[in-house]
């Protein structure tokens, strides 16, 4: 009887044995993970990603579209997206390239005169106080202040900076009499007693 118990002792720890090893063998098997068959397709698609948002933050746009189009052939649907709405903002850059940037006081006067013959009026005050700033003793700019005073119903300052002008430059007194961005002061007693002075004796 003992032999017995013995046996079937043994034969219990070995096939406990038995089981556990093709236990073990199946959890392996279930815990492996197939390769991703588009592993390298995902793999270049990030890199030229990388490389088209490089160009991007240099502002070369051309590079950086070409790029990013590369990229919306690949697996991944967040990269596409993304490369997708890059694109669109390099076509924006690309069709509205930065105006040079105004500087010099001559380039705010141009760029003033330009925007009042617009009727763009406090865009070109902006470029007229600027030049003025750089270049305070100019009297052309000052000129065409008064100018676009005028031209904006501003009488006691159109008057103030037309008298600013004359004192920079007499002559400007002349152009004055002839220049129909005046003619809104036209009436203005004030007007005539500057642009006249000889009428009451006064030198101005």
């Amino acid at each position: 009887m003992k032999r017995r118990a013995a046996r079937t002792s043994n034969s219990s720890r070995n096939s406990h044995k038995f089981l556990k090893t093709q236990a073990l063998k199946k959890s392996a098997k279930t815990k492996a993970v197939p390769p991703d068959p588009d592993a390298a397709a995902k793999q270049q698609q990030l890199k030229a990603y990388e490389e088209a948002l490089k160009s991007f933050q240099q502002q070369k746009f051309h590079r950086a579209k070409q790029s990013f189009e590369q990229v919306i052939g690949g697996p991944t649907r967040e990269l596409v997206d993304r490369a997708k709405m890059h694109i669109r903002i390099c076509e924006v850059r690309i069709s509205r390239p930065p105006a040079p940037p105004v500087k010099s006081a001559e380039d705010h006067y141009t760029q003033g005169v330009a925007l009042m013959n617009l009727g763009r009026w406090d865009e070109a005050r902006e470029h007229f106080d600027r030049a003025r700033k750089t270049a305070p003793k100019a009297d052309h700019i000052v000129y065409a202040m008064a100018a676009l005073d005028c031209l904006t119903g501003e009488a006691d300052s159109a008057m103030e900076n037309l008298k600013i002008a004359i004192q920079l430059r007499p002559e400007n007194r002349y152009h004055a009499r002839n220049d129909e961005d005046f003619s809104f002061l036209q009436e203005d007693p004030r007007f005539t007693e500057l642009l006249y002075p000889e009428r009451d004796g006064s030198g101005g």
